[in-house]
């Protein structure tokens, strides 16, 4: 436990967090440590992450309300929608070093892809949550602004935020007078864990694929690459 500590105190430095790393702890229990230890004195981060992930809608919502004055509700949307997925907080997660910090049962220590990427998201959520409790809100919204909504320049820049596929039927309807549709071509995996990958026709032909976690998922990751070749 204290090499835990001593990691989330190097952690709270290093992103400007005045907390003590026992208040911040909770934050970064999984409940895969708590089912294998049945420790009861403690308890796992997930009514942290709920609460955290509320905190991050209003932070990043008001964010963008204020920068983007020119931009519909739609368009906010999409853009909150791709600012706070979990990849993004994952790959932040990631850079500052928390899964080190996690306390996590034997197997869970050594998650990759995503299930690893998942765990970072959460704790993530679960820490703006604990800095919320602890901290205030305006503490959490520095620490949001100083690690999370800086992504949105490339969000905007890589177009991030469209729905590809929308984008994709409405230019191939306005170019070939047709409705693009999509099949799965291939999927594998448990109900809770699927891939999918799609392809996405004009006709008979086909024109792109794309992976995912989803149907919708890899539906838009085809769009998305049928864009870029078509258009």
């Amino acid at each position: 436990m204290k090499t835990k500590l001593d990691c989330i105190d190097k952690f709270l430095k290093k992103t400007g967090v005045e907390m003590d790393s026992a208040d911040a702890l909770p934050a970064f229990i999984h409940r895969s440590f708590l089912n294998e230890t049945q420790d009861k004195r403690l308890e796992n981060n997930e009514r942290l992450e709920f609460l955290g992930d509320a905190v991050l809608e209003l932070v990043a919502t008001e964010f963008l309300y204020n920068k983007y004055i020119d931009k519909s509700e739609g368009e906010l949307t999409a853009l909150r929608s791709a600012l706070v997925r979990g990849k993004n907080l994952s790959e932040v997660a990631e850079g500052l070093g928390i899964f080190d910090c996690l306390l996590l049962s034997k197997g869970e220590s050594s998650a990759t892809g995503k299930a690893r990427g998942l765990i970072l998201a959460n704790t993530m959520e679960a820490i703006i949550g604990v800095i919320y409790i602890k901290l205030g809100l305006e503490k959490a919204r520095e620490f949001i602004n100083n690690h999370i909504l800086h992504i949105i320049d490339d969000i905007i820049s890589d177009k991030l935020y469209l729905d590809a596929k929308s984008e994709f039927q409405e230019k191939v309807q306005e170019r070939d007078k047709v409705t693009p549709h999509y099949k799965v071509i291939w999927e594998k995996g448990p109900d809770h864990s699927k891939e999918f990958i799609s392809g996405v026709y004009i006709g008979e032909r086909l024109v792109a694929k794309g992976a995912g976690a989803s149907k919708n998922q890899a539906e838009q990751n085809a769009a998305r690459i049928a864009l870029e070749k078509e258009f």
